[in-house]
């Protein structure tokens, strides 16, 4: 028995969830398949999988068996990466958690084209804005929005993302137009809200970068729930870019304090700490760099 075919073929079941589908994938008749599990489990003297004709659910040893097949796997091809750069094709399975509005909104078009232009990668996506732990979630990179990385944080900057004040002529109209940071204190703030605490403004006031903790009427965790309360005229909100950009075109909201921008966020590549870097990882790193720092013109 090869050993590392035999790894690499229970992976593939495991992730398609069916025989038949990886036999499929793999291009080779289902008995083989069949037979090189059998022979890993024999080998293993464990049940990897439990096989009925619905479904297929793996074992708790296949399940902890599945996490360092990956494991062994990677370091493979990590190995085979380093000396075959220029001709080793990205190939296996990616697990990756992207913010939900910055996901939908930039990167979901970007996902295809990559998954496009990779057909011997598998790629599943969450969207999600919680922050999770990368090796218990079993992901092999999350996209993370921030101002300042966590200590032990392995990452890669794929690019920058800006906020800004919004809010609609009308409820300026009626209320003032805030000239300066100060002048917020004295209307309606929407404000994002990240695990039960309200996250305050941020300027660059006299070229200093200053805090303000300000009264919020209306509190949310989500960037299109903050700029859709905004563009109902019921006050100022603070939201990324990509947030805005619709609401600016087609809502007819407008900009305040463009004077005063906070410094502009990272957008960033988060990496488990304890694994090499595969090379399908590597080249969704890449992609999505090379992407979004120059986006190609929308082909149609």
């Amino acid at each position: 028995m090869n050993r590392l075919a035999a790894m690499a073929t229970f992976v593939r079941v495991a992730e398609l969830g069916s025989f038949a589908a990886a036999a499929g994938r793999l291009g080779v008749a289902r008995s083989v398949i069949t037979r090189q599990i059998a022979a890993l489990e024999a080998h293993l003297g464990i049940k990897l999988m439990v096989r009925t004709t619905r479904r297929l659910t793996l074992t708790a040893g296949g399940a902890a068996y599945l996490e360092k097949c990956r494991e062994i796997l990677d370091l493979v091809e990590s190995a085979e990466a380093d000396v075959m750069a220029d001709s080793l094709t990205p190939r296996g399975h990616l697990r990756i958690g992207v913010p939900l509005s910055f996901g939908l909104k930039r990167l979901a078009p970007l996902l295809l084209e990559f998954a496009r232009a990779h057909p011997d990668i598998t790629l599943a996506t969450e969207f999600t804005d919680s922050q999770q732990n990368l090796v218990e979630e079993g992901k092999d990179l999350m996209v993370r929005i921030t101002a300042r990385l966590q200590p032990g944080d392995i990452a890669r900057k794929l690019g920058t993302s800006r906020l800004q004040v919004i809010a609609t002529p009308a409820y300026l109209a009626r209320h003032g137009t805030p000239v300066h940071p100060a002048e917020l204190t004295g209307h309606a703030l929407i404000g994002y809200i990240h695990r039960g605490v309200v996250q305050p403004w941020v300027f660059r006031i006299d070229g200093e970068v200053k805090t303000l903790d300000l009264p919020f009427r209306l509190q949310a965790n989500n960037g299109e729930a903050l700029a859709e309360a905004a563009a109902r005229d019921m006050g100022i909100t603070m939201v990324p870019d990509f947030v805005a950009e619709d609401f600016l075109r087609e809502r007819g909201l407008v900009t305040l304090l463009d004077d005063f921008s906070p410094p502009d966020l990272g957008v960033y590549a988060l990496l488990p700490s304890n694994r090499y870097m595969p090379h399908r990882v590597r080249a969704l790193i890449e992609f999505l760099s090379r992407r979004m720092t120059c986006p190609a013109s929308d082909p149609g």
